[in-house]
């Protein structure tokens, strides 16, 4: 393999992977604090990836696009998942409304990233000794694959986190109804993913969510 291939892939794969991971652990967290512990008994409110990482989508989904994008050219779309963090709501004292948080502490974890890389990003043009097209590269990537993951767990298609988050919100036939779309969620995504759907809706949110990070911090 090339070696700025090789580089690019060690520079790209590390937001990547705490992206997922950080986003994993977060649920785990957010659960314990409700009152369930099954996360916590199986090591996953972790830091350490190789709890987190799922081998197609941690690893082959984002290492497959990003290699299609640099041998075929055209806009650069990355996407990946870890391994779910089990969650038992029968723990919590309100499962409905406790799961709701527990869902959005995911995304809210990606958020919380995309900022933390940006800052990094705004300290390095203090330090130029330091700053290089490869850290500038790693901070910007940072930035806009935690944003994308923000806002693919946030669309609400079941098993997705938004989808657990609208289901919180939805009277409770409606939510009987709508949580048996679950065991078509993935293959819907998908299919948004294959069409082109999906690239379409995520990337003007991220434009407009990295924008407006940037103009916060001075970017």
């Amino acid at each position: 393999m090339d070696a700025s291939i090789l580089v690019n892939i060690i520079l790209y794969g590390v937001p990547a992977v705490l992206a997922v991971t950080l986003h994993e652990a977060a649920h785990g967290y957010v659960a314990r604090k409700f009152g369930d512990r099954t996360a916590e008994m199986l090591g996953r409110i972790t830091l350490n990836p190789i709890k987190h990482i799922d081998p197609i989508g941690t690893i082959l989904v984002p290492l497959g696009l990003f290699l299609m994008w640099k041998f075929m050219g055209g806009p650069l779309f990355l996407f990946g998942w870890a391994k779910p963090v089990p969650i038992q709501p029968r723990y919590f004292k309100d499962p409905i409304r406790n799961m709701r948080w527990v869902a959005a502490a995911g995304p809210l974890s990606n958020l919380a990233m995309a900022i933390g890389w940006a800052i990094i990003g705004r300290l390095m043009l203090f330090m130029p000794d330091l700053l290089s097209a490869g850290v500038m590269s790693m901070v910007i990537f940072g930035v806009l694959f935690n944003l994308s993951l923000m806002v693919l767990n946030l669309i609400p298609i079941l098993p997705l986190d938004g989808g657990r988050v609208l289901y919180s919100f939805l009277p409770w036939k409606w939510a009987m109804s709508y949580a048996r779309t679950e065991r078509y969620g993935f293959i819907i995504v998908l299919v948004l993913a294959m069409t082109g759907i999906l690239s379409a809706i995520i990337r003007p949110l991220v434009a407009f969510g990295s924008l407006l990070i940037g103009m916060a911090i001075g970017l």
